[in-house]
Order: C-alpha cells, then structure tokens, then sequence
C-alpha cells in the first residue's frame, strides 16, 4: 500500500477571486517572504566540511530516491541525531535550502520533527540534523487488511491533524502526507511527527501534476477540469491526504487507486455511495468502519474542494468508535509497537 508521491509542478504565488480569497492570498505572500529571507541566512551559514569530520554514522535509518537519512553521533559531545543527505546530483542547492529553511520554521511544534540549525555542504551533497526517530515511521506498523489498532489510528489521527493546522497557521501546505513521513517516537503510536518538507509551499503556489495521480493526490488536480496555468494549492489538499491516510489506518489499504470516476471504479462506487446516502450502496473496503468513521471521512473526502472539512474535523470524532465492534471482535491487535 505504499506508493510514489505524483509528480507536481509549482510556480509564483497566483489569485483569482474563485480561487483564493485575499486574506489567503497574504497568508501564502507572507509566508514566502518569511521563507525567502530564512534562505538568505542559511546561505551564508552552511558549515562546509566532511560529514566523518564532525559525526559519526551509526546506522541508516530511511532511504529515497533523492537522499538517505542515517543515525549519527557527534563526534565531541556523543549526541545521537538523525542527519539527511542529499546528494548534488539529484538535489540543486536551492532546493536544499528551501527544505531546510521549512523544517526550521515548523520544527518548534510537538507533531513535527525539530531540525536543528545546522546546515552542511560536502563536495557531493548537502545535509541537515534532526532529532532522530528510533522507532521507524508509520508504514511499517500498517498490517495490510489490518490496519492499526482503532486506539493507535485515533491518537495518529489526534497529533498528524495538529501538526497539519499549525503548518496552515504558517499559511503553508504540506502536500506530502503519507505513512513514510509520519514518524513513530513512542511504542503504540503515542507521539508520532511529521518529516520531510521537500514539497511543503506556500498558500497560493500554483500547482500543476506532472505524473500520474496517486490515491491521496486531491481529485480537483487530476480532473478534466484542472486548469492548464495550473490550481494554487489549498490547505483542503492536506485535509484529503489525512482522509486517505486515516482510511489506510482503520483498513490496511487504500480506498481506490486513483480518484478518477471514469478510470477507476472503486472511487465510483464511492462518489454513488456518497450521492445515494444509502447504507445499501456502502462499497466493500468501507465494510467495518462505523457511522463515526464515514462521517469524518466523508467530510474529508468531500470532492468539492471548497466544501471539504478541514483538517481539524477530526477533533469532535475523537472517543468515538471509528470501526464496527464486530470487526474490533475479530481478532484485532493488541497495540502498534
């Protein structure tokens, strides 16, 4: 149930009154300042050296395509931190910085792994610290058909919808949200955070999809109707990633391919379902969820991207059962460790 991110596009910041609303226009405007001037400095304060010059590598912690991340201590002081490198080859200068630069100004919040202020330029790549994630991240305590644990899902759903709001409060928006960039600090998922902020923007950035649309790519940028020039992005692409996500949580697999009606039937026979508002119509990988469950996803997974529910709708559905007790009955897990 993993699955590549789709590739996207991105320009200036844009505004049409049908798109974005002038307050949301400054937010996106403010937000870019804020970012192009934290650039600025960390231009001028990367510390060029050899990375076995100032840490040792203890072991690999994740891999992409892009870059590895791996366990290190200071040489000095013993710290443990987690240390991403990305190699010149692949990554431009500019766009090292920029990810640094987003993790930096986020990192202050408890749901988003803190980046240290420490930027790094070898002959081959750049690099940046942060504190390290020993338990793994999330991908790897989804059982396929399985899920999480209702208990789990529920305080993942509680710390990733806190962390998406204060990353809209910046007037920015993720766009990479996914079990791979939710990483697991404590056993049972009691304190999970997000990483990677390579694709984070600011409100407004016009966004065109390069590549094919993948299950939590937002239906308004894959329809016919999306726009050539491109959609400036919303927080709402955040709140149909989360519905996606927690989906996933509560199933162990995804709800449709692609969000396409004409491509791919599943997502039809949700849009029905969800046009008929009858029980008789649930579509299969919905069997299982409760009443609960269908009315968080169903606000999240609004297809109208101006009547989806924010991300913080997920906050008046927690405590409540979110799968059906036969299933929980079932034989489910005792916890995600």
């Amino acid at each position: 149930m993993t699955g590549e991110k789709g590739e996207a596009e991105e320009e200036a910041l844009s505004w049409a009154p049908e798109d974005l609303t002038m307050e949301e226009l400054r937010e996106g405007q403010a937000a870019a300042r804020a970012l192009e001037d934290m650039l600025t400095l960390s231009s001028q304060t990367l510390v060029h050296a050899e990375v076995e010059d100032l840490y040792e590598e203890v072991r690999q912690l994740g891999q992409g395509r892009f870059g590895r991340v791996v366990l290190v201590t200071h040489r000095q002081r013993g710290t443990p931190m987690a240390l991403k490198l990305l190699s010149k080859a692949s990554t431009t200068r500019q766009g090292f910085l920029y990810e640094f630069c987003v993790g930096l100004a986020l990192g202050s919040h408890p749901g988003i792994v803190a980046t240290y202020g420490i930027g790094l330029e070898t002959p081959d790549g750049y690099g940046f610290l942060s504190e390290p994630a020993l338990q793994g991240d999330l991908i790897a305590l989804i059982q396929p058909k399985r899920g999480l644990p209702e208990a789990a899902a529920q305080l993942c759903a509680q710390q990733i919808a806190c962390a998406l709001e204060h990353i809209h409060s910046r007037g920015l928006v993720y766009r990479d949200l996914k079990p791979e960039n939710v990483l697991v600090f404590e056993p049972g998922c009691r304190r999970v955070k997000l990483t990677d902020f390579g694709h984070t923007r600011p409100r407004g950035t016009l966004l065109r999809l390069a590549g094919p649309p993948i299950p939590y790519t937002a239906p308004e940028l894959c329809g016919p109707g999306c726009r050539p020039q491109g959609l400036p992005i919303q927080p709402s692409l955040d709140a149909w990633a989360l519905g996606v996500l927690l989906f996933c949580l509560l199933t162990g697999y995804f709800p449709w391919d692609r969000p396409l009606p004409a491509e791919d039937p599943f997502y039809q026979d949700f849009l029905d379902w969800r046009a008929s508002g009858e029980a008789c119509d649930r579509p299969a990988p919905w069997a299982g969820l409760s009443p609960a469950a269908d009315g968080l996803l169903g606000a999240l997974l609004d297809p109208r991207p101006r009547h989806r529910g924010l991300v913080g709708s997920v906050r008046p559905f927690l405590g409540q059962a979110w799968k059906e007790r036969a299933k929980l009955e079932d034989g489910e897990g005792e916890g995600a460790q």
